[in-house]
């Protein structure tokens, strides 16, 4: 039976981990109203999609579920559907006219106003959209304080937005211009977190490289504390000193702006995990010039050759676009000799997908969509390959793991990850979930570890690389 003595939402997340973070933000704001999140949207009052347009597939998506929510809407017409995230930037009112039955739509620069909009349809029933950029880092100051829960790890946003203008890419047009947060939020942030118990964070930014380098350092905030200071090594460090926080990462690092300071701080910085995302999107110098990356595979080869020197055990990751405008065969196969050549653990790849307003939407585009899918499978049958190779070579070694929780694959069965973010499953009692244990790897497999704890298993109080 639904429970009357308060309101209920359901919140659904699509896309980046930078989503993550402002969902966690939007059910501070909502939790703040007196609504109570549910983990199904039958029951609820108010139903959030935060949403993710990067790519066409996940934007169809978003329109599926609003479909779906339609009956819901018809046997409760109180019930409130709210859009918000890079759909709802990208679409405005357009999502309104097309979805009549939606009540609110946000976009990425007005998640501080949800709470005003669901209290403003609550009393009229007008419908209400918000999308205005604000480009002021004035505007994280409006965010609430989340609460680290039980969490082991967190992602901290620490730049939004985007000056690169690659031509694939819609994220300048639906997140806006790159803003860098104030360092000493962040660090009074990540002190909180660390207080509730988280032990790992990951920094996000669209190009964490270039914090401090973007259009808020001349604004002038009513808070001091808006302000960035220094540069991203520079925040790294002050991060590093941060007491009790063991493991830090961060994604993502566009190439064109690694620099050696930053490479040094996986030698001299402990805490900071020996594991690097870094977009490669295309093999090809060609295809690299037309997306207005910025560097060619030489210049990428130099920056993995360099990390490698700074800290040989260093992991990498990256991602791949197939299928741009123009590519040829010729381009694809330099692609897959860079991945031969480098070795990643994991490789994200993508069919190009054409988005609004980017450049590369107008470029020709002869290569046919069957053509597409057998360069992409092909790849990934490569990229399976390499994969094996460089996660097999774990088995029968010891490694850190930080235990995150419960797992999912078997009763009495935890799982946590190891300095590459690998997930790492084995069997051991909860009141290990926070702590850094030893764990034997005894299987590889797809996406995760198998392994046993360690029979002379210590808690390890920090990283030691």
């Amino acid at each position: 039976m639904k429970n009357t003595t308060c309101k209920r939402f359901y919140l659904e997340t699509f896309g980046c981990q930078m989503n993550v973070v402002d969902s966690e933000w939007i059910a501070t704001l909502i939790g703040d109203l007196g609504y109570q999140q549910i983990d199904a949207p039958q029951d609820a009052d108010l139903i959030i999609l935060n949403t993710c347009s990067v790519r066409e597939k996940a934007e169809r998506k978003v329109y599926g579920h609003l479909g779906s929510f339609k009956p819901l809407k018809d046997k409760n017409p109180a019930l409130i559907l709210a859009v918000g995230g890079c759909v709802a930037q990208q679409e405005k009112e357009r999502l309104l006219e097309r979805v009549p039955y939606l009540d609110i739509v946000f976009g990425t620069h007005n998640v501080h106003q949800l709470g005003h909009m669901v209290r403003s349809v609550e009393a009229s029933r007008q419908r209400r959209c918000e999308t205005a950029f604000n480009h002021s880092a004035a505007r994280f100051d409006t965010f609430p304080q989340r609460s680290g829960a039980s969490a082991v790890n967190k992602f901290v946003t620490i730049v939004q937005g985007c000056d690169n203008y690659c031509t694939y890419c819609i994220v300048p047009y639906v997140r806006g211009r790159e803003v860098s947060r104030g360092s000493a939020e962040i660090l009074a942030e990540i002190e909180s977190l660390v207080q509730q118990g988280v032990r790992e964070i990951t920094l996000l930014g669209q190009n964490v490289n270039s914090y401090g380098q973007g259009n808020a350092t001349g604004n002038t905030n009513a808070n001091p504390n808006s302000n960035p200071t220094g540069s991203f090594t520079e925040l790294l460090h002050a991060v590093h000193a941060i007491d009790g926080l063991e493991r830090i990462r961060f994604f993502s690092s566009h190439p064109k702006d690694f620099s050696l300071e930053l490479m040094e701080c996986f030698r001299t910085l402990p805490k900071v995990c020996p594991q690097m995302h870094l977009a490669l999107q295309s093999g090809s110098n060609r295809i690299l010039q037309a997306m207005n990356r910025g560097y060619t595979r030489e210049d990428f080869l130099a920056n993995i050759d360099q990390l490698r020197s700074s800290c040989p055990q260093i992991r990498f990751s990256t991602d791949v676009i197939v299928g741009f405008p123009g590519e040829t065969r010729e381009d694809f196969l330099d692609t897959v000799a860079l991945l031969d050549e480098v070795g990643f653990g994991d490789v994200f790849t993508f069919l190009y997908s054409p988005r609004p307003e980017t450049k590369a939407a107008q470029y020709d585009d002869p290569i046919s969509k069957e053509e597409k899918h057998r360069w992409f499978e092909e790849l990934l049958a490569r990229q399976r390959q390499i994969s094996v190779r460089v996660w097999g070579g774990d088995v029968g070694t010891t490694q850190e793991v930080l235990v995150e929780g419960k797992s999912r694959h078997g009763s009495g069965q935890l799982f946590g990850r190891n300095l590459w973010n690998r997930i790492v499953n084995f069997n051991g009692p909860e009141k290990l979930i926070g702590r850094m244990v030893q764990v034997q790897i005894t299987r590889s497999m797809n996406n995760s570890h198998l392994g046993e704890l360690a029979a002379t298993n210590v808690l390890i109080p920090q990283i030691h690389i």
